[in-house]
């Protein structure tokens, strides 16, 4: 699909996931959240940016919640509340049975209040996240918080467990498995609830957030296409692994640049597959459709992007 892609810079770096709003004063902007904790509002048009909030943290997945505030992963924190009108800033959770999140993701929030969010790994932590994923420790969990606040991990031993988006009909909710090339899917209803089988494998690169689309699709930020070394190095003795992300940070295998995102439909066929060629952005992380706009975020750019359908 040929498509144009429109970068609006942002204050700081990182700007990992996307959020539009679609209710109330702040309909039609988008929020991200930043490398050093800050949390901005981008009008539709990208010609006004403001920060709203400083998390204390590192937030990546922000969702809106049913009283049009800001749920926010943060993977130094846990779950954050924030409120866009206020800047104020909420704890919510950053523990499960006693044991501490070690690197809250990416959540969506159900239409009964219920948060569903993920914890990719519980050996390491955003800053050694590559070391997970070439260890292939698959140690990811995907968690269920209650509107009462009883918080439990539904799914457990998942391959960097990242993005998180329920289907249109909140039938199965959708984890991205980042090291897997996988998003799995855990069914909520039907004759299958409970169970959990693939909505999507064989991914062309390694999957970061997902999210569904006023379009009713499951958009998957695609934040690497697939490398040979990583899959090899996964499969490696875990000596062998260790040892590559102790050596410096030039000589580790790094992500290749590229801009792709893919939408697909609750059966898992592939929709759309927007596979950019620029210098202009690289590294998608986050993606959201929004009446025909596909805003992208990105872990390591000063950035935001939109490219029109």
């Amino acid at each position: 699909m040929t498509a144009t892609l429109k970068v609006h810079p942002v204050p700081a770096p990182g700007a990992e996931d996307v959020v539009v709003a679609t209710h109330g004063p702040d309909t039609g902007s988008v929020f991200t959240g930043t490398e050093e904790g800050s949390i901005f509002r981008i009008s539709h048009d990208g010609n006004r940016i403001e920060r709203v909030a400083r998390t204390g943290g590192r937030p990546l997945g922000i969702e809106f919640d049913a009283d049009g505030r800001l749920l926010v992963c943060d993977a130094r924190r846990g779950l954050l509340r924030v409120d866009p009108a206020t800047g104020r800033v909420e704890a919510i959770s950053d523990q499960v049975g006693g044991e501490r999140y070690v690197f809250c993701n990416n959540a969506a929030v159900a239409t009964s209040g219920e948060v569903w969010f993920s914890d990719s790994s519980t050996r390491f932590g955003i800053d050694e996240w590559k070391a997970d994923l070439v260890q292939d420790t698959r140690t990811g969990r995907l968690l269920r918080r209650e509107p009462d606040g009883t918080i439990e991990v539904v799914l457990d031993g998942l391959a960097f467990a990242n993005g998180v988006a329920l289907a249109a009909d909140e039938s199965f909710v959708a984890v991205a498995e980042t090291g897997a090339r996988t998003v799995v899917r855990h069914w909520l209803t039907g004759p299958q609830a409970g169970e959990r089988d693939l909505l999507v494998d064989d991914l062309p690169g390694y999957p970061d957030n997902i999210a569904r689309g006023s379009d009713g699709l499951i958009w998957v930020a695609i934040a690497s296409p697939t490398d040979p070394v990583v899959e090899r190095l996964q499969r490696a003795p875990l000596w062998l692994s260790r040892q590559v992300t102790r050596i410096p940070e030039a000589l580790q295998p790094k992500p290749k640049r590229t801009v792709r995102v893919q939408a697909y439909d609750a059966e898992g066929a592939l929709v759309h597959d927007l596979d950019l060629k620029t210098e202009a952005y690289h590294m998608v992380t986050g993606v959201r459709e929004h009446d025909g706009r596909v805003w992208l975020g990105s872990l390591h750019e000063p950035a935001v992007a939109v490219v029109e359908l």
